[in-house]
């Protein structure tokens, strides 16, 4: 078995071992992973954080170790908390690095040096929304994770990481998490809402703020209504999304 980490931001994981093919996640900067398969150009991985499996370019990470690997996995992660930020290496260069990045094994992969803030440990619930709105506006992108393109789980996934809870990638896998509530009402600000199509599959998720609002990616990351019926589009006055169920993951 072989091992990366990430030494770039916001790199592609796609679906097919093809720069034309769909991304279907991304990796952002400390990331590291296992090597499923390697061929000369491409490597499918599966990520540490979330198990999500996808092919990466070999010349967009770093091999590592299985020690170092395992090391990391036991290191208290250090996340970067403003929206864009720089690391410093020893030629004195800037490598960008955005919300979310893991910096805690910089000098050990690259000798770089950070000033910036950074976030540890769990929060309380009381602090999600906040963290929420880092991502207002930003435009949606399918597989995105940053404050520059986002896709509605990845949203949800990076919000409860910088907070320091873990949720899988896609929502109809993190829509097997934490417990069911049977009503809005016993909703607190920080729960996840999902929705479902024609066929009740789960394709969307959201979060839940006060007073009847959701902050969820659509277009853009916005903020819109939330009734028993689903989410209501607060520019077009109509029903965008149908509720399936309410999660309390934390």
């Amino acid at each position: 078995m072989q091992y990366g980490f990430c030494n770039l931001n916001i790199v592609p994981v796609r679906l097919e071992p093809a720069d034309a093919s769909e991304m279907v996640t991304q990796l952002l900067f400390g990331d590291h992973f296992k090597v499923l398969e390697k061929r000369k150009k491409w490597s499918k991985i599966r990520i540490a954080f979330d198990k999500y499996e996808g092919w990466v370019d070999n010349k967009q990470f770093l091999e590592i170790t299985e020690d170092q690997y395992h090391e990391i996995n036991q290191t208290p992660s250090e996340l970067v908390a403003d929206v864009i930020d720089f690391l410093q290496d020893d030629k004195n260069q800037l490598i960008p690095i955005s919300l979310g990045a893991n910096i805690n094994k910089i000098v050990e992969f690259g000798n770089y040096t950070y000033e910036g803030r950074k976030l540890q440990g769990k929060n309380t619930k009381e602090q999600f929304l906040e963290t929420a709105f880092l991502y207002l506006h930003a435009p949606y992108l399918w597989g995105g994770k940053t404050p520059f393109g986002i896709d509605c789980s990845g949203f949800t996934q990076m919000v409860y990481k910088l907070n320091g809870y873990q949720l899988f990638r896609d929502a109809s896998q993190q829509a097997k998490q934490g417990e069911a509530l049977s009503f809005i009402e016993e909703s607190e600000p920080g729960d996840l809402a999902f929705f479902d199509n024609q066929d009740g599959d789960i394709i969307h998720v959201g979060i839940i703020m006060r007073e009847n609002y959701i902050i969820h990616a659509h277009g853009k990351v916005r903020i819109d209504r939330l009734d028993h019926s689903g989410i209501f589009n607060v520019d077009t006055n109509q029903y965008s999304h149908n509720l399936r169920v309410i999660k309390k993951i934390v």
